[in-house]
């Protein structure tokens, strides 16, 4: 670090200050602090990303202009220009389907096809929104064993999410049909997650519980999956034990 006389650099005002707590010695100054993006503390920059990431999901699902105008109380043309940006705007269609879902994750937008998904054919949007609570990691679509995952819904008393028998059988039968005769089926969603007290992660499938039925019973081994992460050491450890389905 170059040494400068603060006589050549500081007016003679400020010289005179600083010489009342400071003089004849060296002294470090620090740099400013770099200047932080508008929003970036408040937490409202976050916010209208995610507004306006919602909006631009909803229109790649087939909502109008005008009707998200009124749903978030922007003029049409703050709409436009939100679904229209070059630098943001979901350029592909979403589909139900593993080659959406592929074509998304190839694009870099994984997580906006399983947020398309979770809006529309998933039925779930507290899930969708839980999701954009904290930044994730989503890996996949990847080749999986089913023997990693367990249900969490179904008729069972054991299930955390217990659904009506009749409508369960009905539901896993029209799927094992569709299985048969469709591939493209849309992956599972499973969360990895270290529990707290455990040293190791474990899965929760939290998306197709009824479609991971209907595989079990057709003698499926393996299925597409989405796998979603918040924390790095729990991305380490999965990346660690299950890295190489990965790379297949």
């Amino acid at each position: 670090m170059k040494y400068e006389n603060a006589q050549d650099l500081l007016p003679e005002a400020l010289l005179t200050q600083v010489q009342k707590y400071i003089s004849g010695k060296l002294v470090y100054i620090p740099a400013r602090e770099q200047h932080r993006e508008w929003g970036s503390v408040s937490g409202y920059r976050q916010l209208i990303q995610d507004r306006n990431r919602n909006i631009r999901v909803q229109f790649a699902l087939g909502e109008t202009i005008e009707d998200l105008a009124q749903n978030y109380q922007l003029s049409c043309e703050s709409i436009k220009r939100i679904v229209y940006s070059k630098k943001e705007s979901i350029q592909m269609n979403y589909h139900c389907t593993l080659s959406s879902a592929q074509e998304w994750a190839k694009n870099g937008n994984l997580e906006g096809w399983v947020h398309a998904y979770l809006l529309s054919d998933g039925h779930n949007k507290p899930f969708s929104d839980g999701l954009k609570m904290v930044e994730r990691i989503f890996l996949g679509p990847v080749t999986m064993p089913l023997s990693l995952f367990h249900r969490c819904c179904g008729p069972e008393e054991t299930m955390s999410y217990r659904v009506d028998p009749k409508w369960w059988e009905t539901h896993v039968a029209h799927l094992q049909k569709a299985i048969q005769s469709d591939p493209d089926m849309p992956p599972l969603i499973v969360h990895y997650m270290i529990p707290e007290g455990q040293a190791e992660g474990t899965f929760e499938l939290n998306d197709g519980n009824t479609r991971f039925e209907a595989y079990s019973r057709l003698g499926v081994t393996e299925a597409k999956v989405i796998v979603w992460i918040t924390d790095r050491y729990e991305y380490d450890q999965f990346i660690e034990r299950f890295g190489c389905y990965l790379s297949k």
